[in-house]
């Protein structure tokens, strides 16, 4: 709530500022049409500058590719591309969060088990709806999120939310388990639940694009949760340092992520890893390839497991 509230705000301020702006220097006799062409495309110009900074850093502090995963250069205008549209649709689908991803109705879960989607930093569920979309249309799920938050509060606080959330879950599909799929901060997040509370009520954590090791773009951010995401941080380490939770754990990354930096901070030892090639850190909730891993891997203990039966765990 709390994003899509500040969302909301910083975009009425910004078009209510230009819109005033504008209409003094038109009453001072410029022509209209220069500001009429700023207002389309500064929805556009917003997120490209955003896009350019986050590439640049990544670049700057990125881990060597091997010479199979360097792009030529229509790839890098995909990856570049491609990251934009997913950053300049996001902010949309924060703030309309409450009616893009409301929680599916109670009913007993079919022969699988329920799927819980967690958002990253400073994002809410909204940045999920694709993911989403994509899982229910392959049969998968019933499909959950979580908006945590205050959005700068800890990692830990989250995880306390998550806890609250699958309870939630399994008492209105009369599930055992439900498996998590978490996006960046997400997948920190769904870790730190499964330290503090176990695994039993967990099959499977799917993670895509977490810096489990940190990355060098939270120190452009204040705030408790974007501390902990910093390479070096007490609690990360803490995290790492603990024993990997008993279920089965998949770290998906991308060796062209532009927000987390170094990429192969994305590496978890101990996990099944996924790596992909052309993907920047937002689009991989907008990538028709990372969808179709993920709905794989979810669908992989499908038919194992049946509702109000705990799936046996793996390591």
């Amino acid at each position: 709530m709390i994003t899509a509230l500040i969302l909301t705000a910083a975009l009425l301020a910004l078009a209510g500022g230009y819109a005033w702006w504008a209409l003094q220097a038109i009453a001072a006799g410029a022509a209209a049409w220069p500001y009429v062409a700023g207002a389309v495309a500064l929805p556009f110009a917003i997120p490209l500058v955003f896009t350019i900074a986050w590439f640049a850093l990544a670049w700057a502090f990125g881990t060597p590719l091997p010479p199979g995963a360097r792009l030529g250069a229509g790839r890098r205008l995909a990856l570049f591309w491609n990251e934009w549209q997913a950053i300049r649709r996001s902010g949309p689908r924060m703030i309309l969060y409450r009616w893009l991803v409301p929680d599916p109705a109670p009913a007993p879960a079919p022969a699988s088990f329920p799927v819980l989607l967690l958002h990253g930093v400073l994002c809410n569920a909204g940045v999920c709806r694709g993911l989403r979309r994509h899982l229910e249309a392959q049969g998968l799920g019933p499909v959950y999120t979580l908006s945590y938050g205050p959005p700068l509060a800890s990692i830990e606080v989250f995880a306390d939310q998550v806890a609250g959330k699958v309870d939630t879950i399994l008492r209105a599909t009369g599930a055992a388990q439900v498996a998590i799929v978490g996006h960046s901060m997400g997948g920190l997040v769904a870790r730190a639940y499964l330290r503090r509370y176990g695994a039993s009520k967990v099959r499977l954590l799917v993670t895509v694009g977490t810096p489990h090791h940190g990355s060098v773009h939270a120190w452009l951010f204040p705030g408790t949760c974007l501390a902990q995401l910093r390479p070096g941080n007490p609690w990360l380490a803490g995290l790492n340092a603990a024993p990997l939770p008993g279920c089965r754990l998949v770290s998906l990354w991308s060796r062209h992520d532009s927000m987390v930096a170094p990429q192969a901070s994305s590496a978890l030892p101990g996990a099944e890893e996924i790596v992909v090639t052309g993907v920047g850190h937002n689009a991989l909730l907008a990538d028709a390839a990372v969808f179709a891993v993920v709905a794989r891997e979810l669908a992989r203990d499908r038919t194992s497991v049946r509702v109000g039966e705990p799936a046996a765990s793996t390591a």
